[in-house]
């Protein structure tokens, strides 16, 4: 496995805290609280992006705001998208 090197949440300056709260604060409800957390606070997808603050806010604030349920797609067409692609790319997860 390869070893990224993160930026715990406790070690974080003032931008990259920024950074990870203003994307999170995007996220639906349910996806509040990481479900494996690491020491970044997040999940390690994200943790691996806490030496670029911009580029983290990037690029988890998209997928934020491709869940906003301002949307025409419901939460469940959303869910049922994402496993036929997670399935089609032969994911684990």
């Amino acid at each position: 496995m390869t070893w990224i090197k993160t930026i715990p949440l406790s070690g974080a300056d003032e931008k990259l805290r920024h950074a990870m709260e203003a994307q999170r604060s995007l996220y639906p409800k349910e996806y509040g609280d990481p479900v494996h957390p690491d020491e970044s606070g997040g999940s390690s997808i994200v943790g691996s992006h806490t030496l670029i603050p911009q580029a983290l806010y990037h690029a988890f604030s998209t997928f934020g705001a491709l869940m906003s349920p301002e949307l025409p797609l419901s939460r469940r067409q959303h869910e049922m998208i994402t496993t036929m692609v997670s399935v089609t790319n032969r994911c684990k997860y």
